[in-house]
């Protein structure tokens, strides 16, 4: 009875510990500025107003791609450091896309400088390249992680189910021969606990130096405490009481590190899969473009036509970019752009715009927007935008996210502590085992997937359908709409 009643009570005063560790004031911001360290210290008010006041037009942009993210509580972790950095008038962190677009003064602070800021917290960080560009490194990044997902969990999910075997005498009672040896458990869990689920423990360490707590905290906690709890039995057994010696959970660590690592895998393809929108919006556009330079015909990738160059556009060729027509007629299929299905009489001094259908004649045309400047690229940038935005909503997941852990935490210590001294008969093994259930079960992953997923969707099947939505917001409030008003040929431009 006084073991159960000290690690009941050791279990408390670890969770008040660890309410005060999450919850408290977090240790400050390293200042990232050399050439000016003390100038937001001094007077704050006066670097408050300076981007506070500054018209829109003088603020920067930066679009930064993240990486590490995993749960709402990491939205919220970036978006409470991006507050403390003196410059930055505002911040949009979206888990679904992995991105953060900070608006910022650069006379108080630089992207590499958010970067670094990011990068201190336990995130990777770089800036995002242009629309096409930045596609491509995501593409490749996605591939990336699919690949070692693939790799971990081919080799978890293995080792997880003979763990099971072996510690499935009990259940099914019978014999498991050798594989209910525990010193075998303990090596074949080793690799499971310290390298299939090694990104678990690493951003939990991260986070934790910044007194900040995640959805790598809840799982780290859980399994770790599966993985001491027997490894002591294995290697210390009399430092156990009587009644749980022998005992040991190493499956537990193993089955719950490879059930979120599947997981893992089964959410980075549903992301790889919400991306398409914007690929095909990119796709529609031609590859190369017939541009004549120094009184010949080249043909060129798109990428490397300038603002005024000559191109020529034969029939059944697509309008390479944004320009007018400077000599020859046509009748050019405009309804990827407009709905109309008719296409459209085109003659000297008429606009075209880019990846439309030249359907008969061959003209030349001058080139006045390029890459994401043209009417295709703004309208992928603006679903790219729309896809990144937050809802209202979302802002108040991120907000309860960030103290969603601390909480639930605790909880699983209370539980530890209830089954160990107020359930008659309850068995330490017991308690830690629901403990580990509680830690378990409720991380935030849905919390903080389910809003920015479903907006991702939602604004990448409407333009597939040339329906195109504006921002998150815009979608949130559309269940309002009770009227439409189409003009008379029941088309919207």
């Amino acid at each position: 009875m006084a073991f159960d009643l000290g690690v009941s009570v050791g279990a408390l005063a670890l969770g008040a510990a660890l309410l005060w560790f999450f919850l408290g004031k977090s240790s400050p911001l390293p200042d990232t500025r050399p050439d000016n360290p003390s100038s937001f210290e001094e007077s704050p008010d006066l670097a408050e107003q300076q981007y506070d006041d500054l018209p829109k037009a003088e603020l920067d942009q930066a679009r930064l791609s993240i990486s590490g993210m995993t749960c709402a509580a990491c939205v919220m972790a970036i978006d409470k450091m991006l507050r403390t950095v003196p410059g930055i008038a505002d911040s949009n962190v979206n888990l679904a896309v992995e991105q953060a677009s900070v608006s910022f003064d650069p006379r108080l602070v630089t992207p590499a400088e958010i970067i670094s800021a990011i990068e201190s917290v336990g995130y990777g960080a770089r800036v995002a390249g242009g629309l096409e560009e930045s596609q491509e490194e995501e593409e490749e990044a996605r591939r990336r992680d699919l690949r070692l997902l693939m790799l971990k969990f081919g080799v978890g999910a293995p080792l997880a189910v003979i763990l099971f075997i072996g510690s499935s005498g009990d259940l099914f009672r019978w014999d498991p021969g050798p594989l209910a040896n525990h010193y075998l458990q303990f090596g074949l869990t080793l690799p499971v606990q310290f390298w299939v689920g090694w990104q678990f423990l690493a951003s939990s360490w991260k986070t934790a130096r910044r007194r900040m707590a995640d959805m790598n905290t809840l799982i780290a906690a859980g399994t770790l405490s599966a993985f001491l709890f027997s490894s002591v039995a294995t290697f210390a057994e009399g430092a156990l009481p009587e009644a749980v010696s022998g005992k040991v959970y190493f499956d537990t660590a193993a089955i719950i590190i490879t059930l979120i690592l599947l997981g893992r895998l089964l959410e980075a393809r549903a992301k790889k899969k919400t991306s398409d929108a914007i690929r095909k919006l990119v796709g529609l556009q031609a590859q190369t473009a017939k541009v004549i330079r120094g009184g010949e015909e080249v043909e060129v990738p798109i990428a490397e036509v300038r603002v005024a160059d000559q191109i020529l556009v034969r029939p059944s060729e697509k309008v390479p970019v944004d320009g007018f027509i400077v000599s020859g007629t046509t009748s050019i299929d405009e309804s990827m752009v407009t709905g109309e299905s008719i296409p459209s009489d085109k003659g000297p001094g008429d606009r075209v715009i880019g990846a439309t259908l030249n359907t008969v004649g061959a003209f030349k045309m001058e080139a006045t927007r390029v890459g994401e400047e043209t009417l295709l690229g703004r309208i992928a940038l603006m679903v790219r935008d729309a896809q990144g935005s937050r809802a209202s909503i979302q802002r108040l997941v991120d907000v309860v996210a960030g103290y969603f852990v601390p909480a639930v935490i605790l909880v699983a210590l209370v539980t530890f502590a209830v089954w160990t001294l107020a359930i008659p008969d309850a068995e330490l093994n017991r308690s830690l085992a629901a403990a580990v259930a509680v830690l378990i079960i409720a991380c935030p992953c849905a919390l903080g997937l389910a809003t920015p997923t479903s907006i991702m969707v939602g604004t990448g099947k409407g333009a597939e359908f040339g329906v195109l939505i504006r921002s998150a917001e815009a979608l949130e409030t559309a269940h309002r709409i009770d009227t439409i008003v189409f003009d008379k040929t029941g088309t919207l431009t």
